[in-house]
């Protein structure tokens, strides 16, 4: 499969501090591809410098084609990018905020008009400051996709959102997926990428520290286990220690269970801490 993102030994220092330390990996045409780690560790950073916003300090980039450093607008038209934090025009309505950008890309109003229905945005009148923050951000996604990018970046879209309103973006990830959309999330929601993500890198301090589909990610770091419950107690037992439930008396055992690794489990397994969210 075609690549759409072409990164090798990418770096970026801020005088003393190393924010990407030499990262090298690559995005398929088509998937959606999750860029996971903590706060501080490299994600907002290294999309800054995939979309031309900040020049690397060392390494090669390709974009859809294009290198960022040289040709920033041209990449612009090819991409959309959702940033963490909402820059719409908070005095302006959802559909004013889409017809400002609709006209700096020369697209057709008709384009406005469809992203409001997909979005269902059409009813909402009043200014953008009004909004939830959920609506914001449907209208931030909309905004983005104004010009049928081929990839969209996605920094934390769902950070801070009520858990259904968190559902319905990520509802709308998969249905830009199917429609043949390439899409780059950064998150620190592990249970999101493992629900939406055809393959994650996982980065901490700077450095990508894995990077797999979530299903071989679990089953490379992950510990699967056996809980079993008995009259006197509840104990742990490895599937690689699987012979040891044979010692036990069937009279005495209450359940029974496996239990599978999360991507969180893996987290934890390469860096020795959990993820802060």
């Amino acid at each position: 499969m075609e690549n759409i993102i072409e990164v090798e030994n990418l770096s970026k220092k801020f005088k003393e501090n190393v924010a990407v330390d030499d990262i090298s990996f690559q995005v398929k045409k088509g998937e959606i591809f999750g860029f996971l780690g903590p706060n501080g560790a490299g994600k907002t950073t290294t999309i800054r410098m995939l979309t031309g916003q900040l020049l690397p300090s060392g390494g090669a980039i390709q974009v859809c084609g294009i290198d960022p450093t040289k040709e920033e607008k041209k990449l612009a038209m090819k991409i959309g990018v959702v940033p963490e934090i909402q820059n719409l025009y908070s005095d302006l309505n959802a559909e004013q905020n889409l017809k400002l950008f609709a006209d700096l890309y020369s697209i057709d109003h008709k384009r406005v008009k469809e992203l409001l229905e997909m979005f269902k945005l059409t009813d909402m009148k009043e200014p953008v400051k009004k909004l939830s923050k959920g609506l914001k951000q449907r209208v931030l996604i909309a905004r983005a996709l104004i010009h049928n990018p081929e990839l969209l970046f996605l920094d934390e879209p769902t950070i801070g959102l009520d858990p259904n309103i968190a559902k319905e973006i990520r509802k709308i990830i998969k249905i830009l997926k199917e429609e043949g959309k390439t899409v780059f999330l950064t998150t620190h929601y592990m249970e999101e990428a493992d629900a939406l993500c055809d393959r994650v890198a996982i980065i901490n301090e700077g450095k990508i520290i894995a990077l797999d589909s979530p299903h071989e990610l679990r089953l490379k770091y992950g510990k699967r286990e056996f809980i079993v419950e008995t009259d006197s107690e509840i104990k742990r037992y490895s599937f690689e220690n699987i012979k040891a439930l044979s010692s036990l008396n069937p009279k005495k055992i209450r359940s029974i269970h496996s239990t599978e690794p999360t991507l969180e489990d893996v987290f934890i397994a390469l860096t020795g801490r959990r993820i802060e969210k």
